[in-house]
């Protein structure tokens, strides 16, 4: 407004001047009127006065008379004001009458009364009144020519004078009218120059004047602006001008900027609603709250008031956007604290520094009964004692102001005055000195929790299937017993018992079968146990008895008699009748051990040995059986070692064709080169290979290895033949022995048909349903499978009908006695029968007379193997026995007694 003034006030004073250059342009205009007209009239009154004085014409006299009055009137006026005392429109009367501007006379009465010594005026005004003389001369001589006419005709002499004075005074006159006129012009020229200088020198220095005060001006709205700006920029919420028609923005701050991950500048012309997640704004009175999102993906909550106002002409909305998400966080905190304690399980018990009641949750109602309006006016101590019955200590305050918490057990009543056992734990609010400000109390009834927790110790100290005893515990009652033995110098016993064959009761009935039966033992061994007896389950058909206040060790051995004729009376289990045996070890305190552990270890020994040597018997520990045990045990670690250091190797036994005696297959065996033992039979460590694991990983080398074999006999041209080779149980079921066939058979490119895998008839029960599925998996492969020791399992002969089966195996201990005992005769007679009923191809094992082999022969069996016809071979004397040139080829093999 100080600039729009300040300009209104330069264009009015420019326009003043102007309009006082027209006004003394019009003066001027009026001076060169008057001076054309007072010329005009003095050469027009010299004209006409020449004429009258040539012809005496009255019209002529009458024209001289109005001129000079014209002259006469503007002298007047001139000289009236040069009198100083004037009536202004008596002379602008005169003036008028004289035929001069009326827009003019007011300006030429101002000049000639204040400007007249002005340059060029004065010396016009000096040329006006030179002439005055002059004129009234010329008035004079019209007056003589008058009378001079009216006497009658002037004489041309009279006429010639009077024509020469008029010459004299017209050539006086003339010069300085022309001179007046020169002087009024140049006055005029230099007069619109004085002005126009004016002018500009005015309208110049109102311009500086006007500009210095636009520059302060602009100065301080730029201050102003800079302090907004700088107010704006740095103000700590984030400012955006949005349009308020199309919503675009027109401006933001620094925050702003920051907040969305852009330049400030690059935020003008965006939506305003697209710096905000889809769908996340919401009305919370007379703001808004949303979720503003940042280029890189930050997303922050963000509380935005707004104001609607005008920019110009603009309608434009200033948005003011403050980030709550720490008030958010704390609200959410607020909220799920509250939450969390209405509706946390426990109870919670709020209380001032005097333990008075301010607040308790739900779940405390619930427990006590008591509600807050009846606890505000009690402390919460005085529903509570300790387990024994007493209050709650001064310790516990004392222990909680001090910083600590107090976690323990209490005695707590509910509102319809029953107890309860309950878990409190009490810690303390402070304030900013450290005092105790308030008090916070958790409860738990732990009613259900202390009887689960018994119920569990119970659970952790006896077996969850027979109730005997676990480990630990039965380990801890040991050493009870043994340092009761030792106080009184007595005895103790600890038996070790295994049932015997108990895989074989699981593997032909069922699991479940086989627990209940452990259960019926478990309840022979606690009907044989006195009162410091206690007898424990540590495996799973393993038990451990301990004997107490014993006097000799004999009494265990009568225990254990007792013990062994009870478990081997039937047993009655559902539908089936179960005879079982046990063997049993027993190690006694002093002599074999003082301390638990070692009394089971020895017991455990001792049990070995009566399994080893008799079942259904026990035996007495000796040092002799630990040396054994050292010896199982380093001959398990041998094996681990066996596989790294290449110590297995493979010998083949022909498989012969009773009918041609051709040998049409051979089975590999497997051996093991011991460095100390020498070579060790399968039966000496196959079965502590499976105990410990390693089982599939002696299979997998087996395979590869027969898979090599056969290739390198197919290289030596050697007539194709079956290669047959054991399966265990652990391998056969297991889900990548199907992938390990293809990988070995694909390596060593020999053709699946060359192989025969026998599996026996007790691992085919523990495999169950996988059995069939690896079956058909192998008959799709074009390997053949055989059941190997058929008729020596406990399972019915429905497996036999399990689609995949080739061969059948007779066991040796069906061969061995033949054609001599009848029963054998009938049993591998019915067997033949059996197989060639089902198509399947018969092999019998162990035959070792001619006589055997006739029979076999003479009943219709295939297949026959057996020291009758060699032992197991190495690969170089199957291959010298196979060679399609031998050196000697000998009728029949002849038998070869085992080593």
């Amino acid at each position: 407004m100080p600039l729009a003034y300040g300009l209104a006030a330069v264009v009015g004073l420019v326009l003043c001047l102007t309009w006082g250059a027209l006004q003394v342009q019009v003066t001027l205009a009026g001076f060169l009127n008057g001076e054309s007209l007072w010329s005009k009239a003095q050469k027009q009154a010299v004209i006409d006065l020449t004429a009258y004085a040539r012809s005496g014409e009255a019209d002529r006299l009458e024209g001289f008379r109005r001129n000079y009055q014209v002259i006469r009137t503007d002298r007047w006026a001139r000289e009236a004001i040069d009198s100083g005392h004037y009536d202004k429109h008596a002379v602008a009367d005169a003036f008028r009458r004289g035929g001069v501007i009326p827009a003019a006379i007011p300006g030429m009465i101002f000049i000639l009364d204040h400007f007249a010594q002005a340059p060029y005026v004065g010396e016009a005004l000096s040329d006006w009144r030179s002439v005055d003389t002059s004129i009234d001369e010329l008035n004079t001589i019209a007056d003589q020519l008058q009378r001079a006419y009216a006497q009658g005709p002037l004489s041309p002499e009279e006429a010639v004078r009077q024509r020469t004075r008029i010459d004299v005074l017209n050539n006086f006159i003339q010069p300085r009218s022309d001179d007046f006129s020169l002087q009024i012009a140049l006055g005029a020229a230099w007069l619109g120059k004085v002005l126009f200088i004016s002018v500009l020198l005015t309208a110049l220095l109102a311009s500086l004047l006007w500009v210095r005060m636009a520059q302060r001006i602009l100065a301080g709205i730029r201050g102003t602006e800079e302090r907004y700006r700088l107010l704006f920029d740095s103000a700590a919420d984030a400012i955006v001008m949005v349009d308020e028609v199309h919503g675009r923005i027109l401006g933001a701050n620094r925050t702003a900027g920051t907040w969305s991950g852009r330049d400030p500048h690059g935020l003008v012309g965006m939506n305003f609603h697209d710096l905000f997640v889809e769908g996340s704004m919401r009305s919370a009175g007379s703001s808004t709250i949303g979720l503003l999102r940042a280029a890189n993906g930050l997303v922050r909550t963000v509380e935005t008031h707004s104001n609607l106002t005008t920019w110009g002409t603009q309608p434009m909305r200033q948005a003011i956007m403050r980030d709550i998400s720490d008030r958010v966080a704390m609200e959410q905190e607020r909220r799920i604290a509250a939450e969390a304690l209405a509706s946390v399980a426990e109870g919670v018990i709020i209380a001032d520094s005097e333990r008075r009641v301010t607040t308790v949750n739900a779940a405390h109602t619930r427990i006590t009964g008591y509600t807050l309006q009846y606890l505000q006016h009690h402390r919460f101590d005085e529903l509570r004692r300790m387990a024994d019955g007493s209050p709650l200590p001064a310790s516990i305050w004392d222990m909680v102001a001090e910083g600590g918490n107090w976690v323990g057990e209490v005695q707590s009543w509910r509102s319809d005055g029953s107890s309860y056992p309950e878990l409190l734990s009490i810690s303390a609010i402070r304030n900013s000195e450290g005092r105790v400000q308030h008090y916070v109390a958790v409860i738990t009834d732990i009613t259900r929790s202390k009887a689960d927790r018994q119920r569990l110790e119970y659970m952790v100290a006896h077996d969850p299937l027979t109730g005997l005893a676990t480990r630990s515990e039965f380990q801890r009652h040991c050493a009870q017993a043994i340092e009761a033995a030792g106080r009184i110098s007595g005895a103790a016993a600890v038996l070790f018992v295994d049932l015997d064959a108990f895989k074989a009761v699981n593997d032909s009935y069922s699991h479940a079968i086989g627990d209940r039966l452990l259960v019926k033992v478990a309840q022979r061994i606690r009907r044989e146990l006195g009162e410091q007896d206690v007898a424990s389950r540590i495996g799973g058909d393993e038990f451990t008895v301990l004997l107490g206040g014993l006097r000799t060790r004999e009494q265990a051995g009568q225990f254990a008699s007792r013990l062994l004729q009870s478990l081997s009376e039937p047993m009655l289990i559902g539908d089936y009748e179960i005879v079982m045996s046990a063997s049993i070890g027993i190690a006694g305190y002093p002599l074999d051990g003082a301390d638990p552990v070692t009394l089971i270890a020895n017991a455990d020994a001792a049990m070995y040995a009566a399994k080893t040597q008799e079942r259904n018997t026990f035996r007495f520990y000796t040092p002799l059986m630990h040396a054994d045990a050292r010896m199982r045990l380093m001959l398990g670690a041998d094996l681990r070692q066996a596989l790294i250091r290449d110590e297995f190797h493979l010998v083949f036994q022909p498989s012969v064709e009773l009918r041609t005696g051709r040998i049409v297959a051979v089975e590999a065996l497997l051996r093991w080169r011991h460095p100390e033992r020498g070579e060790l039979m399968p039966d000496e460590f196959i079965p502590l290979a499976e105990s410990l694991g390693l089982i599939r990983r002696i299979d997998a080398w087996t395979m590869r290895a027969v898979c090599a074999q056969i290739r390198q006999w197919d290289e030596a041209k050697l007539p194709p033949m079956r290669v047959a080779l054991n399966a265990s149980a652990a391998t056969f079921g297991h889900p990548g022995f199907i992938d390990g066939v293809k990988q070995a058979l694909q390596a060593s490119q020999v053709s699946p048909k060359r192989l025969l895998f026998e599996i026996t008839e007790s691992a085919i029960l523990r495999l169950g349903e996988a059995t069939e599925q690896t079956m058909h998996a192998l008959h799709a492969l074009g390997i053949g499978i055989a059941i190997d020791d058929f008729g020596t399992g406990y399972s019915s002969l429905a497996y036999l009908k399990l689609s995949g089966i080739d061969y059948l195996k007779i066991d040796r201990s069906f061969v061995m006695d033949l054609p001599d005992s009848a029963n054998d005769v009938a049993i591998v007679e019915a067997m033949l029968a059996i197989a060639k009923s089902l198509g399947m191809c018969t092999i019998a094992e162990g035959i070792e007379t001619a006589a055997q082999h006739e029979f076999l022969l003479r009943a219709g069996c295939a297949e026959g193997q057996g020291y009758y016809y060699a032992r197991g071979l190495p690969p170089v004397e199957i291959e010298r026995m196979l060679s399609p040139n031998p050196r000697h080829e000998p009728s029949r093999l002849r038998l070869v007694p085992p080593k």
